[in-house]
């Protein structure tokens, strides 16, 4: 619930997804100046979508509230005293995966650093999560903001454009908001046409250089941005993993192809079976099964573990750094017929097009945006129970705490 001191009304939701305004004292009617009947509102909105508000917020002006709901996830700004929809942002997990696809979304992802997103972003449809997201809104009435899986957006809602987004490049997801926009001016009468418009009085406003502070889902830590750009990031809890090229120029002997239709993952947690597909990667699968034979896996460990995405292996150095193809150079992406679409899928892990080596990867979910970005080489038919107790393991910076190991693989 929230309170609207310019209206002496109380905005409140019940998890039916129900919409009742009232005062907080006497009767605890519906207050004068607001809409007569519901029906003539946008508040079933909620009903019908079969969805419930987590955070409610009301405008400093307030003429508008806005709020955040779950399961669809849609950020809803409605006028007050009607109780209309004025602007509706879907951030679904459907929404932006299309997005992604399409090449449509603010920002294009790296394909493995889009699934730890989403993989972020399944876990936020939690009970204990979905409270601690909110949406907020400027002094003006004039723009929210909210976390989402590209960073905090900030949207003016009389243009209804995007106008920034904070914390784009930050390994955390954003949950809940709070601004200060420094010392308050006179305030006065903004109008469309002022607010749209590159008038030197309003940018003077926003000279006061606002502080943001945001929660992180995961983090034990709070962080605070500002529109200052000569910020140094040396002492930034920053993560940047890139796979080097390593010996690029050494050259083998050709060797008859190595060919195999099956494969056992012996683990530090169990067994893990792999049907091949040698007539689809032809080179990723003899890459994986003479690798296999040499022992090259033999005690590497699961450097990677994303929940709800994937588990990635074969890297010698143990940090996604390292390994190469058994030929000393990358090789090219071998795409088929065969999707992602469905869990259990065995990929080739790369750094971009044509840039294969030893490092690949079992998928816990469906991961769509990885057709044709990724070569499949395999599938896990038999151990899931295995993968999936890989994939729960506590992880620092998706890494297991504890070393889970590739004991060694047999080619069957």
């Amino acid at each position: 619930m929230a309170y609207n001191s310019e209206f002496d009304c109380v905005v409140s939701a019940d998890e039916s997804g129900m919409i009742e305004y009232w005062r907080p004292g006497g009767t605890y009617e519906k207050p004068d100046g607001v809409f007569q009947y519901k029906s003539s509102t946008d508040l079933f909105d909620f009903k019908k979508s079969k969805s419930s508000p987590t955070s409610i917020n009301i405008s400093p002006s307030g003429t508008q509230f806005a709020t955040f709901s779950f399961p669809d996830r849609k950020v809803r700004v409605f006028d007050f005293a009607s109780g209309k929809l004025y602007r509706t942002y879907d951030e679904s997990i459907a929404t932006i995966s299309d997005m992604q696809q399409a090449g449509t979304a603010l920002q294009k992802l790296e394909d493995v650093e889009f699934g730890r997103r989403l993989a972020v972003e399944r876990e936020l449809d939690h009970p204990a999560l979905r409270s601690k997201i909110n949406v907020t809104f400027d002094e003006s009435s004039n723009f929210v903001l909210y976390g989402s899986a590209l960073g905090i957006k900030v949207i003016n809602t009389l243009t209804n454009r995007v106008v920034k987004v904070y914390g784009k490049d930050e390994p955390f997801r954003s949950l809940h908001l709070a601004l200060y926009q420094g010392q308050p001016q006179k305030k006065g009468v903004v109008t469309v046409s002022m607010a749209a418009s590159s008038n030197p009085l309003l940018r003077e406003a926003e000279e006061r250089d606002p502080m943001l502070v945001t929660t992180g889902s995961g983090k034990v830590r709070f962080y605070m941005f500002t529109n200052e750009a000569e910020i140094s990031r040396s002492t930034r809890d920053v993560q940047n993993e890139k796979p080097k090229h390593l010996n690029a120029g050494r050259e083998t002997d050709l060797k008859p192809a190595e060919r195999g239709h099956a494969a056992i993952l012996h683990t530090t947690f169990g067994d893990i079976h792999i049907r091949l597909f040698p007539e689809a990667a032809p080179k990723a699968v003899e890459n994986f099964v003479t690798h296999s034979k040499n022992g090259y896996y033999n005690n590497t460990i699961f450097h990677r573990v994303i929940r709800k995405f994937m588990i990635q292996c074969g890297d010698p150095l143990g940090d996604g750094t390292g390994g190469e193809s058994i030929w000393g150079k990358e090789f090219t992406d071998e795409f088929s017929t065969l999707k992602h679409d469905r869990p259990y899928t065995v990929s080739m892990a790369n750094a971009g097009p044509n840039t294969n080596g030893s490092q690949f990867f079992i998928t816990t979910e469906k991961t769509p945006w990885l057709d044709r970005k990724h070569t499949i080489f395999g599938r896990a038919i038999q151990g899931m129970d295995v993968v999936h107790r890989i994939e729960n393991v506590k992880t620092y910076k998706e890494k297991p705490e504890d070393e889970i190991k590739i004991v060694n693989i047999d080619i069957v």
